[in-house]
């Protein structure tokens, strides 16, 4: 995915970390993103039968940390690709 979108000239960045900031307090493992595409939107990448609600609450958790207003879960396991695309997103304007 993401070679095709270097492809295509979109910036896109992989596995990056965010770190997880608790009152103050910098926990010590941070979170890494799948996805992140011209810092606007973070992409999780999945490749199951079945989407679990955990995998929601994973990317609002990153749009929330990162104040990112938009992110997409992929999911290759879908018979259709077209049918695996799932928005999510965190304060979005108009929502």
């Amino acid at each position: 995915m993401t070679h095709e979108l270097k492809l295509r000239e979109i910036g896109a960045e992989r596995q990056i970390s965010v770190p997880i900031v608790y009152k103050g307090h910098s926990l010590k493992t941070p979170l890494f993103l799948d996805l992140f595409i011209t810092k606007q939107i973070i992409v999780e990448v999945k490749s199951v039968e079945k989407l679990n609600p955990v995998f929601n609450a994973q990317l609002l958790t990153y749009l929330r940390l990162t104040d990112i207003p938009l992110g997409l879960i992929v999911n290759f396991g879908e018979q259709y690709i077209k049918n695996g695309f799932h928005r999510v997103v965190n304060n979005f304007p108009g929502e």
